[in-house]
C-alpha cells in the first residue's frame, strides 16, 4: 500500500490534500486513513457493477433506491464514490470516532452531495446501527499486531491506529463484525470486504457457519483481497445466494481480462 511523502515525511495528502478517490475529491484535514489504491479497485467492480445490473432492469434495480453501508467509514470515500456514481443508492457512513464523522460531512460537501441521500451514524460496528442493507462495503483494521515491524514507519507516525491494527492476528474486528453484517443483509443483499491476503482460510473459517455463500477475489496486483457474501435464509431459495456469488464471480473474471 502506497502512500507519497512530502519533504516533511508527512503524508502529502495530509499536507496539501485533496487526494482522489475515483471521481470524488477526499479531504483528509481531520487524518482519517488514507484511501488506498487496492480499496479504490474493488470498489470500482461494485459501482460497475450496480450500474450493469440497474441496465439491464434486474427487479431489485429498476427505478428503486438501492441502500447501502459504509462501515468502518473514515474519510468516507467509499460511500461518497457511490452517492457520485450511482444516482439510485442512499449510504449510511458509520464510524467510531466522532471527529471523521466531521470529516464525512466535509467530504460530502466538497462533493456536493444531496444531504437527503446520506447518513452518518457514530457506532462502534452494529451497536447503533439499524435496519438491513442491499449492499455492505467494509474496509475494517486487518493488520496484525504481530507484524507491526512490517509497516512502513511513516504509516505508523502518522495514521491512525484503531484504523489499521486489529489484534495479534489482524482478525479481531473481523471476527465480530462478519457474522453480524451477513445478518444485517436484505433478500439478495451483498456483503464487499477487504481483507489482508495472509487471511483469506482464516476468514473462510469464521464465514462458514454464518450461513453465508461467499467467495474470494484478487486485486490487482494478483493477491487476494476482497470477498463477497451473500445472506442464504434472505434469498428465497437457498441455492438463489450461491447463483448470486457465480454471477459475481463471473463479472469480476471478465472484468479481470479486460
Amino acid at each position: 500500500m502506497s502512500i507519497i511523502y512530502s519533504t516533511t515525511q508527512k503524508p502529502i495528502g495530509y499536507v496539501k490534500g485533496p487526494v482522489y478517490f475515483l471521481d470524488c475529491k477526499i479531504d483528509l484535514s481531520k487524518r482519517p486513513f488514507i484511501p488506498r489504491p487496492e480499496t479504490e479497485y474493488w470498489i470500482r467492480k461494485v459501482i460497475k457493477q450496480i450500474k450493469l445490473k440497474t441496465k439491464k432492469r434486474e427487479p431489485r434495480t429498476n427505478n428503486q433506491k438501492l441502500y447501502c453501508l459504509d462501515i468502518f467509514a473514515g474519510s468516507g470515500c467509499i460511500g461518497l464514490a457511490a452517492l457520485k456514481q450511482l444516482p439510485n443508492v442512499s449510504v449510511d457512513f458509520v464510524e467510531k470516532e466522532k471527529k471523521f464523522l466531521k470529516q464525512i460531512a466535509l467530504n460530502a460537501a466538497i462533493n456536493r452531495l444531496d444531504r437527503k441521500r446520506y447518513r452518518t451514524i457514530r457506532s462502534d460496528i452494529f451497536s447503533s446501527v439499524r435496519g438491513r442493507y442491499d449492499y455492505i462495503l467494509a474496509n475494517p483494521p486487518y493488520v496484525a499486531g504481530s507484524r507491526a515491524k512490517e509497516v512502513d514507519p511513516e504509516v505508523l507516525k502518522w495514521e491512525p491506529r484503531k484504523a489499521l491494527f486489529a489484534g495479534k492476528d489482524g482478525l479481531d474486528v473481523i471476527r465480530k463484525f462478519l457474522p453480524e453484517a451477513i445478518r444485517r443483509l436484505k433478500s439478495r443483499g451483498e456483503l464487499w470486504m477487504e481483507f489482508d491476503p495472509s487471511q483469506k482460510d482464516a476468514i473462510a473459517e469464521v464465514l462458514k457457519n454464518s450461513g453465508a455463500a461467499f467467495s474470494f477475489f484478487r486485486d490487482q496486483y494478483g493477491k487476494w483481497r476482497y470477498l463477497v457474501a451473500v445472506r442464504k435464509k434472505k434469498c428465497a431459495d437457498k441455492k438463489g445466494a450461491h447463483l448470486i456469488i457465480k454471477k459475481v464471480s463471473r463479472f469480476l473474471r471478465a472484468e479481470r481480462r479486460v
